[in-house]
């Protein structure tokens, strides 16, 4: 699969659901951590204008403390104000840069993200389902930064809206998205799911 359109397609639409934001809304805590809306946004950008050798490069100067090179990201990509923000974003939309790792990572990415955002505001969003899959597919195997196989180890997740599931034991049922949010860690996204599993997955999250 060709992950590029999918990726500038999501980043695109992304970008039209932002446009009449509130300041308020801006501000508002994503799924992500500690960031805010606009602080999610400006690490999208930030991760599509990186290449493997400016990652590198970047790591270096944070004395290679990953957290620093993605609050300074955020820092250099956030703008003066909102709009900046979007329009730093909307500037890379098509950008097929990133920092090193598989392609899938770059959906997963854009996909999650856009997701830590449009929760934190009640957006909903129609994702394509082969895309959903696709990230699900790469996040069930890989621990990169965020461990998802382990949060996942010994239980059987069960898309209730794809023709997917993976793994054993006490079961985890719901829609891919969502699955796929508590994949990540993002344990809000717990409340879509049920199943034997649930409580197990809530207390592997950050």
């Amino acid at each position: 699969m060709d992950i590029w359109p999918m990726v500038h397609a999501e980043r695109r639409a992304l970008a039209a659901d932002l446009r009449d934001l509130s300041t308020e809304d801006w501000a508002r805590p994503s799924l992500c951590g500690n960031w805010t809306v606009r602080d999610v946004l400006a690490h999208m950008t930030s991760a599509a204008k990186l290449t493997p050798p400016a990652f590198f490069g970047r790591m270096i100067g944070s004395g290679f403390s990953f957290d620093k090179v993605q609050e300074k990201g955020v820092a250099a990509n956030r703008g003066a104000s909102p709009a900046d923000t979007l329009a730093n974003f909307e500037s890379v939309a098509t950008s097929v840069k990133h920092p090193p790792g598989p392609t899938q990572t770059w959906l997963g990415e854009t996909i999650v993200h856009s997701e830590d955002i449009r929760r934190a505001l009640g957006i909903q969003h129609k994702y394509p389902a082969d895309a959903v899959v696709t990230v699900a597919d790469f996040y069930k195997g890989s621990n990169l930064l965020i461990g998802s196989k382990n949060r996942i180890a010994g239980l059987t997740l069960r898309a209730t809206d794809a023709n997917w599931s993976h793994g054993s034991g006490p079961e985890v049922s719901g829609p891919i998205l969502s699955l796929v949010m508590a994949m990540t860690g993002r344990k809000q996204a717990d409340d879509d799911l049920a199943g034997d599993g649930v409580a197990t997955l809530r207390s592997r999250s950050g």
